[in-house]
């Protein structure tokens, strides 16, 4: 790959592109991880800097992609960013952002017209936001030959018959408006829940505690595995200390159970964790050890 903003590596049979938007500084990493005081990103520093945490200004570094899955003849795409143009006021980083996932994708060698999957691991501005683009004034799919897999739980939390999240956030109705229901008139959207195959590599997984229906994404080829992760993990801290959940948790307890969970069959299984938003390694080999998990091994 000669573009700067792709990156790729292989599992078994199966080729793994990311897609980069952007990466930089995000938030304060104490707002972004509440639990994590400045000990924590301190101690840790050596494997946070730099693309993880600066610690001159105590910003936690992170990215915007996508991550594009070649699995048994299809493609498959894990979560579409922020999208362009969308009103989304409670946000200032996401609020009417420019930006051309499908024109990236393309130099990557990815036609947005022959993606076979898309895969919201949940529905969060960041995760929906190139669902759909504007067609004539309307929001229409982008990838108009693909199946969008949601969620339930977060399609009943998010829509309306959730009152889009309970009206707890401004963003919420806009973005179901904008970004799902379109997929939903168009027949595009297959709601699961529990489980859902989509392929002899691919299962999706429920991991409930970011969002109702935050879900993980497994692969495993010819005895290789990885986990794409969402926003299970926020930043490299969060495997060392995966008690620790992001100020973006719906329920924090639930998100670090799901984290332990997840982290530790990753751990006993050799599993790459792919997390959603990594700033700088984007994928990484954990194992237990210090009486919890270290980084292993960073594939990207």
């Amino acid at each position: 790959m000669t573009d700067d903003n792709v990156q790729s590596f292989v599992i078994g049979d199966v080729e793994v592109l990311r897609i980069m938007e952007w990466q930089g500084a995000f938030v304060p990493a104490r707002q972004l991880v509440p639990g994590c005081g400045p000990e924590v990103w301190k101690e840790d520093e050596e494997q946070l800097v730099p693309g993880h945490w600066e610690p001159d200004g105590g910003m936690a570094v992170m990215a915007l992609q996508t991550w594009v899955v070649r699995s048994a003849g299809r493609t498959v795409l894990v979560d579409t960013g922020v999208g362009r143009d969308r009103e989304r006021p409670g946000n200032p980083l996401f609020h009417r952002r420019q930006s051309d996932l499908p024109g990236r994708l393309l130099r990557a060698g990815v036609d947005p017209r022959e993606v076979d999957v898309v895969v919201n691991t949940h529905i969060h501005a960041d995760h929906v936001g190139w669902n759909t683009h504007d067609a004539d004034g309307e929001w229409a799919p982008t990838f108009p030959g693909a199946r969008y897999l949601v969620p339930a739980a977060d399609a009943h939390h998010f829509g309306p018959e959730g009152g889009y999240g309970g009206g707890v956030r401004v963003d919420d109705r806009l973005l179901y408006e904008d970004s799902i229901a379109p997929v939903h008139r168009a027949g595009q959207a297959v709601v699961w829940d529990g489980e859902y195959r989509i392929d002899e590599h691919l299962v999706l997984e429920a991991a409930p505690g970011h969002t109702p229906g935050s879900s993980v994404l497994r692969l495993e080829s010819r005895g290789e595995r990885a986990v794409f992760a969402g926003d299970l993990l926020h930043s490299p801290v969060q495997i060392l200390h995966p008690e620790c959940s992001s100020c973006f948790c719906l329920d924090p307890r639930q998100a670090a159970e799901t984290r332990l969970r997840v982290l530790e069959r990753a751990a006993d299984e050799r599993s790459l964790v792919v997390p959603a938003h990594f700033g700088g390694g984007g994928a990484v080999e954990v194992r237990k050890g210090r009486g919890g998990f270290t980084l292993h091994r960073w594939a990207v």
